[in-house]
């Protein structure tokens, strides 16, 4: 499958998402405004990263080993049973423990202990939204980018569904436990969808220890739980950082720019995930992975920077539709932010690398280090700056991390330049 073609159903799948999640937001800004918003952000970072917790974090690791082990059947079967006894395990667990500190997880994620009922409701739905990350991770390692595409559709609207229907019960609170709810319904969508697969086998569902293949997985969960640990937890620390500082209506305006950027973006990430990933992975020449990575960015970095200009010159149409006019100074933070938007996705087609090649020490590195640069920045740019320091620092944080992933990519491609060159 090209990358044209993956990327067509992939930007359905994603419209669809997108359209979910602007409804989740539109509703969010119209019952609770800009500080609701806020909160929100706060919500969904916790979200992400209990969704991976629960997961094992293995769900990179199945796209890569399911995309080098299509053809064997043996070690297929033996590498989903291992997968199925991961993700089974570390839900449960997670599900125990967002459970029993429900109400502390509510007061210091959203100062509210009245919202410890909706985190009982997401620890509950661990299991299901944990399997329905496994059957994804499943479907997108097979390269079934239509299959995976009809799923995220179908699961999408669902939750559009359920969304419109709770918050005319329970406005915000509907809200976000519609957010929760709609995660598991995923589950009820995809796993038809794989059963009826060609390449679906019932020995594919039997839960099994295997030492080996658990230790390769546990490799991908190290890296995958560092990403979805740091990523949450820093952008946690700036907003409570922005609110101690500047207040939440402010942290509103910065995750406002931040959704819209998510947003869009979504359609170029989605395509890395589900094209580039198994397609990297399946890939032993160096000198083909060159040429994979230049095709990459002649297609993807145009494409993002058109997108970032369309956005920058719509911003205060864009701002008012996905918003109210409470949200009107946001328009100023646009610039830094889709400049950085450019870099970031220049930056993660390189880092895919390490994904694909299992460099794991040295992913688990880079994120920390420049998790920790990230924070550093926001602190020194919002200081002088004010609120529009940590875009800014953002911006600034992905230049310094598009330049380590050169260095990492042209040191694994033996010298040579992962990203096209002039002709001479």
């Amino acid at each position: 499958m090209s990358l044209l073609r993956a990327g067509f159903y992939s930007a359905a799948a994603t419209a669809s998402r997108l359209l979910a999640g602007l409804v989740i937001v539109k509703l969010v800004a119209w019952f609770a405004g800009p500080e609701g918003v806020g909160k929100l952000g706060q919500f969904m970072s916790f979200m992400s990263l209990l969704a991976v917790l629960a997961g094992g974090g293995i769900s990179t690791g199945l796209v890569k080993y399911i995309a080098e082990y299509r053809d064997d059947a043996q070690r297929l079967a033996r590498l989903l049973g291992a997968a199925l006894w991961y993700v089974l395990g570390a839900s449960l667990v997670m599900g125990v423990l967002t459970l029993l500190f429900s109400r502390q997880v509510a007061q210091w994620l959203l100062a509210d202990a009245r919202y410890a009922s909706l985190v009982r409701v997401l620890a509950a739905a661990q299991l299901g939204i944990a399997l329905a990350n496994y059957v994804l991770a499943v479907i997108n390692g097979f390269m079934d980018v239509r299959r995976l595409a009809l799923v995220q559709v179908a699961g999408s609207v669902l939750n559009i569904a359920l969304v419109a229907w709770l918050a005319q019960w329970l406005h915000l609170y509907g809200a976000l436990l519609a957010l929760v709810v709609g995660q598991g319904l995923w589950l009820a969508v995809g796993l038809p969808a794989w059963w009826r697969s060609p390449y679906f086998q019932r020995a594919m569902l039997r839960v099994r220890f295997d030492r080996d293949m658990v230790g390769r997985l546990a490799a991908f969960s190290v890296m995958t739980l560092t990403a979805a640990l740091v990523s949450p937890l820093v952008n946690i620390a700036v907003r409570d950082h922005l609110a101690a500082g500047l207040g939440w209506r402010q942290v509103g305006y910065w995750q406002a720019v931040s959704r819209v950027s998510d947003a869009y973006l979504l359609f170029v990430t989605s395509a890395i995930n589900v094209y580039y990933l198994p397609r990297l992975a399946s890939i032993a020449d160096r000198a083909a992975l060159r040429l994979e990575l230049r095709q990459a960015f002649r297609v993807l970095l145009p494409l993002v920077t058109a997108m970032a200009l369309v956005i920058y010159l719509a911003r205060r149409w864009v701002t008012a539709v996905l918003f109210n006019a409470d949200f009107a100074p946001a328009n100023d933070l646009y610039a830094p932010q889709l400049a950085g938007d450019v870099v970031k996705i220049a930056s993660f087609v390189l880092s895919y690398l390490m994904l694909a090649k299992a460099m794991t020490r040295l992913f688990v590195v880079s994120e920390c280090v420049f998790a920790a640069s990230y924070l550093a920045l926001v602190y020194a740019c919002t200081a002088r700056l004010g609120l529009a320091g940590a875009v800014y620092a953002f911006a600034l944080n992905y230049v310094l991390y598009l330049a380590f992933n050169l260095w990492m990519a042209r040191r694994y491609l033996g010298g040579q330049e992962p990203w096209p060159m002039p002709h001479r």
